[in-house]
């Protein structure tokens, strides 16, 4: 029985930490969005797993962020990653629409993600205006959206930092 609910990092960090690399491979490390993940912590309260019979199958990790020279709150999702034997079946769309129900019900104002507009435009994000926030290093400014969700996403601008 497949189940989405909230990481683990007891139970699941091991398996998650080979997902990302199965789908992203050792590359991903040198990716922009990683300079964010790696001074802060994620909040495995507001990220879900996708589990099939014991086994993580799909992910979406969610990260605190600051934006601007106001420190305004959001919350940055991703990586998403789903096993390769499930692509394909929206599970990515399934375990980030339920990371954003977490993120709105524990009351954080808005969602950052860098993805694909045509996959997760169909789940709320609408891409910024290009420039309006600006990332620690280089980022297609074309796969930089936000959404709401406890508060207004439109009102984020500035540098995009750990908290």
């Amino acid at each position: 029985m497949l189940e989405i609910i909230a990481e683990n990092p007891a139970l699941h960090a091991e398996a998650i930490e080979d997902l990302f690399d199965r789908t992203f491979g050792p590359g991903h490390f040198a990716k922009t969005a990683e300079r964010l993940r790696e001074y802060s912590v994620s909040l495995p309260e507001v990220s879900r797993v996708a589990v099939l019979d014991g086994k993580v199958i799909g992910v979406c990790r969610v990260w605190p962020l600051s934006v601007g020279p106001a420190r305004d709150k959001a919350l940055f999702y991703g990586p998403v990653a789903v096993a390769p034997s499930h692509r394909g079946s929206r599970l990515g769309l399934t375990v980030t629409g339920e990371a954003l129900e977490a993120g709105t019900a524990a009351g954080w104002p808005a969602a950052i993600l860098i993805g694909a507009p045509s996959y997760f435009g169909e789940i709320g994000f609408t891409v910024t205006p290009k420039n309006q926030l600006i990332f620690p290093g280089p980022q297609d400014q074309a796969r930089v959206m936000v959404r709401n969700l406890a508060g207004d996403a439109s009102r984020l601008a500035g540098l995009v930092t750990a908290p």
